[in-house]
């Protein structure tokens, strides 16, 4: 959600070898090289929610873009609510080419009302080849292939203080038990255990929703994605109540439930790696490395460090994702310049320019390991390229946004009253399944 800069404008050649073979190659969409300038004197248009380093990392890539087929870029952020700026703008006569969609359901949502192009043969065969088949049902409505996932958030990692597990003796846990144990280990040499965002109701779902994949199993977390199962369903209910182990015991917790649901993301984030920490551990996706070293100049890998999100009970360690999806608005002025760039965004090369630039993870397993700055971003994104079709994308994006992107509503609602008073599972799974019934139906 924050990054940093250095353009990176290179051709296939240097690529190879920088970052290996894998780099480039004969069949990428959009011919790495200089580029024969075939849409000079065309402008493309894209949307997305990205702003600051995001954004002008992002951009780097557009510029890489240009510099390949002379078209012209122009990026506008929409903010968080993606369906109401870009509803607006088809409206008005005014659509994007091309919109980088951060939500399942989202993408549902424009493909349902007749808003998006399928993509190009092109664009199929590249994901085909470079991508795990989970991200290609993912981008798909009906068994039509409308959106490429460029960058993609790892959210199964748990970022910590070294120096904090160093006072207290302790080391990174493999197990959900383990983790509990850690932290009180932790908090018993004098420093909370984790800093909870509860103000930002999405982190608490992120919470649920490893928990629940790793519990339940991949095929629950599909049914509940879908509201196939209901959210009263006992696996729910247990997830819950392991949830509540944390929340509601004031010695993991730093400040206890009140000061979390005071805490946003980044606060959450300055709790650990900030200059007067105030907890040893911050459960977030790859991005919490971003703030630490942006913000509070730690450096990655010996000042802020992860570990994956551990295993509960006797199920796997899970691997949550979430991403951002490019696809093509019919009603965009230049839908077809806006599909070559798509086409390009499918590319090792593309990924490269934003992985180099540093703030980014790609679901493309073409894209080489040394494109990455550093260790701890290279394991990360290792990790989400082995994990496969084992990856679940991020539940609440699935959902309607009535009922899992809604501030104040829905699941970021009963999430944060359930941080409050973890004490009623069975309240909190029927607030849930009713909120949900409400949305999925609407």
């Amino acid at each position: 959600m924050m990054r940093r800069r250095t353009p990176l404008l290179v051709s296939c050649t240097a690529l190879t070898l920088a970052l290996g073979a894998t780099a480039c190659g004969s069949d990428d969409p959009v011919s790495a090289g200089g580029g024969d300038k075939a849409l000079s004197g065309q402008t493309v248009t894209v949307a997305g929610v990205w702003t600051g380093s995001e954004q002008k990392n992002f951009q780097k890539v557009l510029d890489a873009f240009t510099a390949k087929t002379g078209a012209k870029t122009q990026f506008v952020s929409t903010g968080d609510n993606v369906s109401t700026v870009v509803g607006s703008k088809i409206e008005g006569g005014n659509a994007p080419d091309v919109v980088m969609v951060p939500q399942v359901g989202v993408l549902q949502q424009f493909a349902k009302q007749g808003w998006l192009t399928p993509l190009s043969d092109m664009a199929a065969k590249s994901i085909g080849t470079g991508y795990a088949p989970v991200w290609k049902n993912y981008g798909s409505v009906d068994g039509t292939l409308y959106g490429l996932y460029f960058k993609a958030a790892h959210k199964s990692t748990v970022w910590y203080s070294p120096s904090a597990f160093e006072q207290a003796g302790v080391k990174p846990p493999t197990s959900f038990d383990e983790l509990l144990k850690t932290g009180h280990t932790i908090s018993d040499s004098g420093l909370p255990a984790f800093s909870v965002a509860g103000q930002d109701g999405w982190t608490l779902t992120d919470w649920f929703e490893n928990i629940y994949l790793s519990q339940a199993g991949p095929e629950k977390y599909d049914a509940l994605a879908a509201h196939k199962l209901k959210w009263t369903d006992p696996s729910v209910v247990e997830t819950l109540g392991t949830l509540g182990k944390v929340f509601k015991d004031k010695a993991l917790v730093s400040g206890g439930q009140k000061e979390a649901l005071n805490t946003d993301f980044p606060g959450s984030v300055e709790k650990v790696f900030g200059p007067k920490p105030a907890a040893g551990m911050v459960y977030e996706g790859d991005f919490v490395a971003g703030v630490a070293k942006d913000q509070f100049g730690k450096a990655i890998g010996k000042d802020a460090n992860f570990f994956p999100f551990p295993a509960v009970g006797g199920g796997k360690a899970p691997v949550v994702s979430g991403g951002d999806a490019a696809v093509v608005l019919k009603d965009g002025k230049n839908a077809k310049a806006g599909m070559k760039l798509v086409e390009y965004l499918a590319t090792p090369e593309a990924s490269a320019v934003w992985a180099k630039a540093g703030g980014y993870l790609s679901p493309n397993n073409r894209v080489p390991l040394g494109a990455y700055g550093d260790d701890v971003t290279r394991a990360t994104a290792k990790s989400l390229v082995e994990a496969g079709d084992s990856v679940r994308f991020d539940m609440s994006d699935q959902a309607p946004a009535a009922f899992g992107g809604t501030k104040g509503a829905g699941e970021w609602k009963i999430l944060q009253d359930f941080l409050r008073d973890s004490s009623n599972p069975k309240q909190t799974a029927a607030q849930l399944e009713a909120a949900a019934a409400k949305a999925y139906k609407g």
